[in-house]
């Protein structure tokens, strides 16, 4: 693969840092493959009026932008203080108020959007504010009021969010807000939607029910935030599209300690089960402020690119930072170095047995081949991206083109690993032809060159989903003619 073409994507967060003139066009020029609409945060009108303003800039430079829109969930937050922040001292009683008419907070108490939090917590708990920078342990439970001890120093502001250390609220994932949302997703062309705070399957089952009522046929991505999500990490891979190493909350619920373990293991489960798995939260964090990353941060994106992440994400980076393009340009050079040095090493003793479909046992064959044989890139035709992301799932040195006539199916295949999506209207064209015209295609722009080998997937019919039943070796002739058109 060329040394220059970067095989881990790229995911950029909207906000008021992207959206001056000409910003929004230099991120995707610095190489942000999916943008991020948190819905967390602004009016969702701003949030759509962003998505347009994406449309129009892929349009403009010929680029595949996918748009993940990301659904506030059930975040718990204290509620506003009647001096914006107060300073608290280890020792200090402090209590919580799970009241719709629980007054201004002070030194003493402050509200709680979760009323249900007395429920969920007993004596002894731990409860942390602001990303974990508060700690308090609850003392007694009376009525809506939590009484609390503060178990250290520090400032606590508005509407800061708290998690239970070890996990346990059991509130569910979506709230009546996010399922409108979900609808104003559709209406955006979302090609991702992200479940925040997702417990279990059925989260995200009830998630995929909402978004297809709508007509909406983004991509479910599960955000692994919770301690109930890790004891179910199975069922909610299974029952996703794409999985969220969302470092944030899950470090806050789980400890730092455990965190770097469970990252490793959340991106080893994802790939076993064929997903498409990000890594995100703080990854550039220095940048908000400063133009170039910590040592630190470097080692940290590389160790998730050599895990085998397929996408690394900025949140507050190119949000609201003061360097946006520079963060996705040192986000991009890090992926690059990273990759370098990874060394792939397919297993395919351990690769699943007995396979049910067609299209998976052909990406597997390629990818053999691929390992065996020296091949300089693979070629999928594909509907809906699926045979692109089985290929995917194995690593090797070959790029995937994947050429689809569906411009949703090819903003979904921006987000995966290896795989570089090209529009191609297969309609009308026998498999062979199809081969032809897209190696051509791909000498024509440099992508390829005389004498290498290409192997080629498709299926007997072209405009069939999940119906990849084909491969061919194929070498690139003269004036990029595909030589060799015989099955294997």
């Amino acid at each position: 693969m060329s040394s220059n073409l970067r095989r881990t994507k790229i995911l950029a967060t909207l906000g008021p840092a992207t959206d001056p003139p000409g910003v929004l066009d230099a991120l995707l020029n610095a190489g942000v493959d999916v943008v991020r609409l948190n819905f967390s945060h602004g009016d969702p009108s701003g949030q759509v009026a962003r998505a347009q303003a994406v449309r129009e800039a892929a349009q403009r430079q010929g680029v595949e932008v996918g748009i993940l829109v990301d659904l506030p969930g059930p975040k718990i937050r204290i509620e506003r203080f009647a001096e914006g922040r107060v300073l608290l001292k280890a020792g200090d009683r402090f209590d919580l108020i799970a009241s719709t008419d629980a007054p201004p907070g002070n030194l003493r108490e402050v509200g709680v959007s979760y009323l249900g939090l007395p429920n969920d917590v007993a004596p002894g708990d731990v409860l942390l504010l602001d990303d974990g920078l508060l700690q308090l342990r609850v003392g007694a439970v009376d009525g809506a009021r939590i009484v609390t001890t503060v178990l250290n120093d520090g400032a606590l502001s508005d509407r800061k969010g708290l998690n239970k250390l070890g996990g346990g609220l059991s509130l569910g994932a979506l709230t009546e807000r996010d399922k409108e949302l979900i609808k104003i997703a559709a209406e955006l062309g979302a090609d991702f939607i992200a479940v925040s705070f997702c417990r279990n399957a059925e989260d995200m089952h009830e998630a995929r029910r909402i978004a297809r009522e709508a007509g909406c046929d983004a991509a479910l991505v599960s955000k692994i935030e919770r301690a109930e999500a890790i004891e179910n990490l199975g069922e909610i891979v299974e029952a996703s599209d794409v999985v969220m190493v969302a470092r944030g909350d899950l470090g806050v619920e789980i400890g730092d300690a455990e965190l770097p373990g469970l990252q490793k293991k959340i991106i080893r489960e994802s790939l076993a089960r064929n997903r498409v798995v990000i890594t995100a939260t703080q990854m550039l964090q220095s940048m908000v402020d400063n133009p170039i990353p910590t040592r630190a941060e470097v080692l940290d994106v590389a160790n998730a690119v050599i895990d085998g992440t397929d996408a690394v994400m900025l949140s507050q980076e190119s949000a609201a930072g003061r360097y946006p393009v520079k963060a996705v340009e040192a986000m991009s050079r890090i992926c690059l170095g990273a990759e370098r040095q990874f060394d792939h090493d397919t297993d395919f003793e351990a690769a699943p047995r007995n396979l049910e479909r067609a299209d998976q046992a052909i990406a597997m064959a390629a990818m053999f081949l691929t390992e065996h044989i020296g091949v300089r890139a693979i070629v999928a035709m594909t509907e809906s991206g699926g045979t692109a992301r089985f290929l995917s799932r194995f690593r090797s040195n070959a790029p995937i083109y994947a050429f689809s006539r569906h411009a949703g199916a090819r903003r979904r295949m921006a987000l995966m690993r290896d795989v570089y999506p090209i529009d191609f209207d297969s309609r009308g064209l026998a498999s062979r032809d199809a081969a032809r015209s897209a190696v051509k295609q791909l000498f024509d722009t440099g992508k390829l060159a005389q004498d290498e080998r290409v192997i080629f997937t498709s299926g007997d019919t072209m405009e069939q989903h999940g119906a990849t039943n084909t491969l061919r070796l194929l070498q690139v002739g003269a004036d990029g003619c595909a030589e060799g058109l015989g099955e294997l």
